[in-house]
């Protein structure tokens, strides 16, 4: 029994080398450590860009990327949306495949970590309270809002998953959230309040 073990122990910890020698190469070909197929790996004129940028919020500082059309021009006016990740997710994952498909469709989108996840600060880690995550959806707004291109009468708001929940809650009584729209929705308050 000590033999198969040991067996099972040294197998894992091949499988563990394996995967991080994986993510290793996967994020020298990625600059932005995206993780889906098709990802932006370097900006080029004329392309779907993308800039990592940083805020903060609550005492927070919220890690996000900016994508922005192919010949994004600041002096233009575009329409923004932004993106509010599944529970569990980060940007680098669907929200950005999303984010990116939609700066392709000329809209200047903004993804972020939620507060206390992913690369964004707070503590404790991996907390995920359908306030704080409303609140940062209200966050992403503030900051698009401030973005050079922004046109201030056409912002939307995505929500996919637990952040579809979210979004809901946010688009209530952020007046500057024209346009609403989740995918596969997941209200974890309201699963929370009920107990599941």
């Amino acid at each position: 029994m000590k033999k198969v073990t040991v067996l099972v122990a040294l197998a894992m910890s091949m499988i563990d080398t394996a995967i991080v020698n994986a993510q290793s190469k996967q994020k020298s070909q990625n600059q932005y450590s995206l993780v889906y197929d098709g990802a932006i790996t370097e900006n080029k004129a004329g392309q779907v860009n993308i800039h990592p940028v940083s805020y903060e919020l609550n005492a927070n500082t919220i890690s996000a990327n900016v994508y922005t059309p192919a010949n994004y021009d600041a002096s233009k006016s575009y329409p923004a949306i932004v993106v509010a990740h599944p529970n569990g997710g980060v940007k680098e994952q669907t929200a950005g495949l999303y984010a990116q498909q939609l700066a392709e469709a000329g809209y200047i989108t903004l993804v972020a970590d939620a507060s206390y996840q992913g690369a964004s600060g707070g503590l404790p880690r991996h907390t995920d309270n359908p306030a704080f995550r409303t609140e940062d959806i209200r966050g992403m707004a503030d900051f698009i809002s401030t973005y050079k291109g922004f046109d201030k009468n056409r912002i939307g708001v995505l929500g996919i998953c637990g952040g579809g929940g979210y979004t809901l809650k946010a688009a209530q009584s952020d007046k500057r959230l024209k346009a609403v729209a989740t995918l596969s929705m997941f209200n974890s308050g309201e699963v929370r309040r009920n107990g599941f």
